[in-house]
């Protein structure tokens, strides 16, 4: 169980290292398109990091449906982890709209809201975290 656990532990921190810096690309190429920059790059970076962190969520999933379902981990935490994970898959398939707003040249939100759209996964990741660690229900 623990290679198992360690497996899921991996996948996830990976998954997060995409979600964290995926938006910050987008801030870039935004502002880039402001100043008149050559975002082309930008466009290339996205494309790739969302394949890998898509590609980890996914790795991701495997073991933490295994230690749920193999190991009868149960209870209500366990419950409200899996809503906000499948939140936080949502924010990963909204990142894949922006990025083919990017790939198009349309997208249509401001740098400040991309900060903000940002900072918002830590808003879903911390409560994943505490729920994890402090079982509370």
């Amino acid at each position: 169980m623990l290679w198992i656990k360690t497996a899921h532990i991996l996948f996830v921190m990976s998954w997060m290292a995409g979600v964290f810096y995926l938006p910050r690309i987008i801030v870039h190429y935004v502002e880039g398109n402001a100043a008149g920059e050559d975002t082309r790059r930008l466009v290339i970076m996205a494309e790739k990091l969302f394949r890998f962190s898509t590609l980890m969520a996914l790795l991701a999933i495997i073991p933490g449906l295994w230690l749920w379902l193999g190991y009868n981990i149960s209870g209500d935490w366990m419950l409200v982890k899996l809503g906000l994970v499948m939140v936080l898959i949502a924010y990963q398939l909204q990142c894949f709209r922006y990025i083919r707003q990017m790939q198009n040249s349309q997208v249509i939100r401001s740098s400040s809201f991309f900060r903000f759209f940002n900072e918002s996964a830590l808003i879903i990741v911390i409560p994943i975290l505490i729920l994890v660690v402090i079982k509370p229900f």
